[in-house]
């Protein structure tokens, strides 16, 4: 009986231990990949329009060698945000959507070492951050300071990872024009 009970409490711990394919990060590489272009074209900023949604804008600031912040969000004057864009005005596109854009549209990403978000914050390392819609999750391993369980920091990772890739697509494709 006690065999079958350590067991079960085997199996239940490991549905709660991240994998592989949760630890893994998608936007690493993209995250890459961008700032190796923005640091070629001698840029400390990006924006674009978001390719899968309607009057959705991205804009990104990076802070070379310490982080990349990226925000997204929904603009209520999009012709603005499109002329900026079109004269490479991306310093102010960025500060726009972070300051204007409504917050429960917004997307705040912080990475910081910019180089992708990171599930595991490894010892003496900053971490990253997600912010959606005004409510922050902080990547360091600490769920529980945060009163959040597990497998919902889990989620807010890789869900935030899946759009933090989406975005740096979006911005890679504005810095190759």
């Amino acid at each position: 009986m006690k065999v079958l009970a350590l067991a079960c409490v085997a199996v239940a711990s490991l549905a709660f231990v991240p994998g592989a394919s949760a630890q893994d990060s998608k936007s690493a590489p993209l995250a890459k990949q961008l700032i190796a272009a923005l640091e070629a074209a001698k840029l400390d900023s990006i924006a674009a329009k978001d390719p899968s949604a309607a009057d959705v804008y991205i804009g990104a600031l990076y802070i070379p060698g310490f982080q990349l912040l990226v925000v997204s969000g929904k603009y209520s004057a999009p012709i603005l945000l499109d002329t900026r864009i079109y004269k490479k005005e991306y310093r102010d596109t960025y500060i726009d959507l972070s300051s204007s854009s409504p917050i429960e549209t917004r997307l705040f990403i912080e990475d910081l070492g910019a180089d992708g978000l990171r599930v595991k914050r490894e010892d003496n390392q900053p971490f990253d951050s997600i912010e959606v819609g005004g409510k922050r999750t902080m990547l360091d391993s600490d769920w529980k300071k945060q009163k959040i369980s597990e497998a919902d920091y889990l989620k807010t990772f890789a869900s935030g990872d899946e759009r933090y890739t989406e975005m740096l697509t979006a911005l890679l494709a504005q810095a190759k024009k």
